[in-house]
C-alpha cells in the first residue's frame, strides 16, 4: 500500500513530527553520519516488520538498533570490558557492536532475526540524536533503500528507492562518512571484524590491543547486517580494478584514473568513501555497465572494497 511520504527539514517541529510518526508505528528515514537509515520503533514488532516489507529484506538478516547513548544501549545488550572500551572510544560514531541480548530488552524478535545477540550503535549525527531524544526510545534502522541495492547517502536517494513506503524523510544533506558503520562482534570469545566500515579496523585493533579476527560466516544466517555476498548492488554489472573503460562502460575513477567521475582525484580514501554510493547511483543512472578504478585496501579503503566486491558479486 502506497502512502504519501513527507520530506522534512531538521527544524525542531519537523523532528517532533518524525518522532510522532515513529511513536505511531510508522517508518521514518533519518540521516546518520554513515548513510540514511530506515527507522522504526525497535520495540514494535509490527513496525519492524514494516521495515522488512518496505525494503524487501530477508527476515533472517538482522537489523541495527540505534540508541542515543551507551547507558540506553546497556539496557538492551550486555557489554563486557572490551565492548565497553570500544563504546567509550568510538561512540557516538560509525561503530556497531554485536553483543549478547538482555533477556528483558523488550526488543522485537525480528530485530535480531531470532539471534541471542543484538547489533547496537550510537550515531553521532546531530539530527539522528535529536530524533532519538524526541522519540524517547530506540529504533531499528537498516539503510533506507531497497534490499541489496545501492545505499542512500542523501534524501533524494531515499525518495528514489522508497517513496510511498514510509511516512517521512528527514533531509539533513549528504551523509558525511558515506559508508555504513564498522561492525565488531565476539565469536568464540574473539573480537572479529564482521563488516568493515566508517571506522578503520586498524583503529579498533589498536584500541583493543589485539588484532581483529575474520568472522565465522554462515551464509544462511548472517551474524550482522551487510554480510550477504551480493549487496549494495546497482542494476548494471560492475567490473572492479579497472584502469580504463572498455567500450560502453561508465568509469568511476580514483587517484590517477580519471574516469567519467572520480571518487577522489587526489587519492583521498576518506573523500572516496563519502562519495562512493552517490557515484554508484550516478553511474547506475547512466544505464551503462560500470567499471571502477583500483582502491587501496587499507584504512577506509577496506570498507570501500568490501562494498564494491558485494556490488560486483553475481546476483
Amino acid at each position: 500500500m502506497s502512502e504519501q511520504t513527507r520530506l522534512l527539514t531538521p527544524e525542531a517541529e519537523h523532528v517532533a513530527y518524525a518522532a510522532m510518526m515513529l511513536a505511531k508505528g510508522r517508518l521514518v528515514a533519518m540521516p546518520t553520519e554513515t548513510v540514511y537509515g530506515l527507522a522504526a520503533d525497535a520495540r514494535n514488532a509490527q513496525a519492524v516488520a514494516g521495515i522488512y516489507a518496505a525494503k524487501g529484506r530477508p527476515s533472517f538478516n538482522p537489523l541495527i538498533v540505534h540508541a542515543p547513548d551507551l547507558a540506553t544501549a546497556e539496557t538492551i545488550g550486555i557489554f563486557d570490558a572490551s565492548a565497553r572500551r570500544l563504546a567509550d572510544a568510538f561512540w557516538p560514531g560509525a561503530l556497531t557492536l554485536v553483543v549478547p541480548l538482555r533477556h528483558d530488552a523488550g526488543i522485537a524478535s525480528l530485530v535480531t532475526a531470532g539471534l541471542d545477540t543484538v547489533a547496537i550503535r550510537v550515531p553521532a549525527h546531530p539530527v539522528a540524536q535529536d530524533l532519538l531524544h524526541a522519540f524517547g526510545g530506540v529504533v531499528a534502522a537498516p539503510s533506507a533503500n531497497p534490499s541489496g541495492r545501492i545505499s542512500p547517502t542523501s534524501a533524494s536517494h531515499v525518495m528514489a528507492g522508497l517513496a510511498g513506503k514510509l511516512a517521512a524523510v528527514l533531509d539533513a544533506g549528504p551523509s558525511p562518512v558515506g559508508v555504513e558503520s564498522t561492525i565488531i562482534g565476539w565469536q568464540q570469545g574473539t573480537p572479529r571484524l564482521l563488516r568493515p566500515g566508517g571506522i578503520p579496523a586498524e583503529a579498533i585493533a589498536d584500541c583493543l590491543g589485539q588484532p581483529l579476527a575474520a568472522p565465522i560466516a554462515d551464509p544462511d544466517r548472517p551474524a550482522a547486517p551487510g554480510m550477504l555476498s551480493s549487496h549494495y548492488a546497482p542494476g548494471a554489472p560492475v567490473r572492479l580494478n579497472a584502469d580504463h573503460a572498455k567500450a560502453g562502460e561508465f568509469l568511476i575513477g580514483f587517484g590517477p584514473v580519471a574516469g567519467d567521475i572520480s571518487l577522489s582525484p587526489t587519492g583521498d580514501l576518506v573523500e572516496a568513501a563519502a562519495r562512493l554510493f552517490d557515484a554508484l547511483h550516478r553511474a547506475d543512472a547512466a544505464g551503462r555497465p560500470i567499471a571502477i578504478a583500483p582502491i587501496p585496501d587499507h584504512g577506509m579503503g577496506r570498507a570501500i572494497n568490501d562494498r564494491l566486491r558485494r556490488a560486483a558479486a553475481p546476483r
